[in-house]
């Protein structure tokens, strides 16, 4: 494979945000993200000069710019299509596994940062949340919820599936995101009808 290859890069990058969302950001070394992604260490520090920061700085971006690809398709038929959409992904994603992944972008999260300092990967993880919410607001405006309710809903859809996934993958069951699920959708309905 070329040296400069795309695919080999994004290659690495995928590989990165499954790795992460499996181990965590402090427990994966760079060394195991390309080991993950069959990449050659070499290969790995020639895309990423700076190393594990940046490697997980695009892999948090990669996760969230998917989310918000397949949230802008589904939301096109409304805010419960675009519930069920993210639902069934994070769904896929914890039985896909085996309960062993959750979510990259969280994972990045809830790691302490050093003292005094906001790794990239930490803003680029707050940035794909914001990402988010704001898909889901606007669509929730778009189709009839209070401005206001419209922003809490998002945060709270955005705060209670990222929780939940975490909750499946610790209790190995899916019966958290069942649960959340039914909330969630009948909040939107309420949201959109009232």
């Amino acid at each position: 494979m070329a040296r400069n290859s795309p695919q080999a890069r994004q290659r690495i990058v995928s590989g990165a945000a499954d790795m992460i969302s499996r181990r965590g950001l402090n427990a994966t070394s760079i060394r195991e993200m390309a080991k993950h992604a069959r990449a050659p260490l070499g290969s790995t520090y020639h895309y990423f000069p700076e190393g594990k920061q940046q490697l997980a700085t695009e892999a948090v971006r990669y996760a969230g710019e998917t989310v918000v690809g397949m949230l802008r398709k589904e939301l096109e038929a409304g805010p419960a299509a675009g519930l069920r959409a993210f639902l069934a992904l994070w769904r896929g994603i914890v039985i896909d596994t085996d309960f062993q992944a959750g979510c990259p972008v969280l994972a990045v999260s809830i790691e302490e940062p050093p003292p005094g300092e906001t790794p990239p990967a930490l803003a680029a993880a707050a940035q794909v949340f914001e990402d988010w919410e704001s898909l889901l607001a606007a669509s929730l405006r778009e189709h009839g919820a209070e401005p206001g309710q419209a922003e809490q809903l998002a945060t709270l859809v955005v705060a209670a599936v990222e929780g939940t996934v975490a909750m499946c993958r610790a209790k190995r069951g899916i019966e958290p995101l069942d649960r959340t699920a039914a909330q969630l959708q009948a909040l939107i309905a309420g949201a959109i009808e009232g």
